[in-house]
């Protein structure tokens, strides 16, 4: 048997009273340890070691583990896995589909992922002839002893180094020490979820070392002045004043960009500079490059000049994504309404994705094309969120907004109402709408967006539940208070 890098675990069965909430409508798990499937087996294997040891434990029929990473999707939305290839032997026709599906999740990218089906002996007739990638994902579902038998065989083909991840069906505790203890770096029971696939192999990957990486919020417009801009920053200005959480923009429209403007601001350098040295930001020039518009919001301008013609390649535009992200919990990147490769590839990781549109046939085949490619390169996220913007313009035939909704199959997270004034006044003075006109309706409506996109409540707001002994959480009141 080879040698593999030691995995040191001692006194890791302290650290296994997990305790789980039960899901709705699940069986109650009965107090004490879980059942032995099978005497333990011991050996010598050792895979790489695992960076997180997380304990698998379960009813028959009820898989609590995967039902609370189902449910948690927005948990995961910061993780990215570096690039590696992945490799999964599953048994199941429901492991295949969920492997299939984790496999083309945004926050897989860059990895790679190979899908074959059988199980460990599929993969140990596999390793007799080729390398092992980083990452193996096994399903076995024979009882503890056949596989603690077939894990040692594996091991005998994998290569030092090599991450497995084993699919069994015992919802045995001490069968998931005895892998842990040998090396095996994660223990799932079937049936698996694409998110629970997806967590688990972020929590292999991730370093904990390297610095939090903030949430990215998109802006898109579905036709062309349509307001996303302003949308954007005006949710950007209440996520940092109201919501009180440190924000940056990114004005990603070179050309024609207007974040300057509507701050006010005139800075030579900008998000041109950073997407031509993306290899050299760093914190240092990071901040000379940011404008800083309050004590919580920067921005990133841009140029806004036809000096160049900005042909940058697509990577840049990921690199300095990835950069800006490390320096807040929310970066707001304001797309043009042009579509290219980097767009869509924008669109696709981002945590949060903002579609404004107005309430014609135009904008809603447009959003129609958005939404349904978003929702295709995002399988395992919610679908994105539909702002309509310009409502109750005088003249104008307009879509009602539920059957606009109703069309892209999608509930509008907001109305914005149209109000030349407001607007006008607060662009042409560099002004946003909370301080132009801080009792308007487009001044809650993007208080509002900024706490369903934010997924958190004002402060005030907050303050004034907890006076009152609780209340109903944030999205479903301003839900039903905004979206007539």
């Amino acid at each position: 048997m080879s040698a593999f890098a030691p995995s040191p675990h001692s006194g890791f069965e302290d650290d296994l009273d997990l305790e789980l909430e039960a899901q709705p409508g699940a069986p109650a798990r009965p107090p004490g340890p879980a059942p032995v499937a099978a005497p333990i087996a011991t050996g010598p294997l050792q895979f790489a070691p695992p960076a997180a040891q997380r304990a698998v434990v379960a009813e028959p029929g009820f898989n609590p583990v995967g039902e609370l990473i189902a449910g948690a999707g927005q948990a995961l939305g910061e993780m990215s896995v570096p690039r590696i290839a992945i490799h999964v032997f599953a048994e199941r026709q429901d492991t295949l589909a969920a492997a299939d599906r984790a496999g083309q999740d945004r926050r897989l990218s860059r990895a790679t992922t190979t899908i074959r089906v059988g199980g460990v002996h599929a993969a140990i007739e596999t390793y007799h002839h080729e390398p092992t990638p980083p990452l193996i994902i096994v399903e076995h579902m024979g009882d503890a002893a056949t596989l603690l038998n077939d894990i040692d065989r594996l091991a005998e083909v994998c290569d030092a180094g090599t991450k497995v991840v084993i699919i069994g069906a015992a919802n045995d505790i001490l069968l998931f020490r005895e892998l842990i203890r040998r090396g095996v770096s994660e223990y799932l029971v079937a049936p698996v979820h694409p998110l629970q696939l997806i967590g688990a192999i972020g929590g292999l990957f991730n370093d904990p070392a390297q610095p939090f990486v903030g949430r990215s919020i998109a802006f898109v417009g579905a036709r062309g002045g349509s307001g996303a801009s302003a949308v954007a920053h005006n949710t950007a200005y209440a996520l940092s004043e109201r919501i009180g959480a440190n924000t940056v923009i990114v004005d990603y429209d070179l050309p024609f960009g207007t974040a300057g403007l509507d701050f006010n601001q005139d800075p030579i350098n900008g998000v041109a500079d950073a997407l031509a040295q993306p290899d050299r930001l760093d914190p240092v020039l990071l901040d000379r490059i940011m404008v800083r518009c309050t004590d919580k919001l920067s921005l990133f301008a841009a140029p806004a000049t036809l000096d160049a013609d900005y042909e940058i390649n697509p990577e840049a535009f990921e690199e300095v994504t990835t950069r800006i992200r490390a320096t807040a919990p929310f970066v707001v990147l304001d797309l043009p309404h042009v579509w290219s490769r980097w767009v869509r590839r924008t669109l696709i990781s981002a945590d949060e994705v903002v579609v404004v549109a107005t309430p014609d046939l135009a904008s809603l085949r447009n959003a129609r094309n958005i939404i349904d490619l978003i929702r295709q390169g995002r399988p395992n996220d919610a679908p994105p969120r539909l702002v309509l913007n310009q409502v109750g313009m005088p003249g104008r035939p307009e879509i009602p907004a539920k059957d606009f909704g109703d069309a892209l199959g999608v509930h509008q997270a907001l109305v914005i109402p149209f109000d030349p004034m407001v607007f006008g006044s607060a662009a042409n003075n560099g002004q946003m709408i909370l301080d132009a006109a801080g009792k308007s309706r487009a001044a809650d409506a993007f208080q509002v967006l900024a706490q369903i996109v934010s997924r958190r409540e004002m402060p005030a707001l907050a303050a004034a539940k907890r006076a009152k002994g609780g209340g109903k959480s944030l999205p479903g009141g301003l839900f039903k208070k905004k979206a007539r």
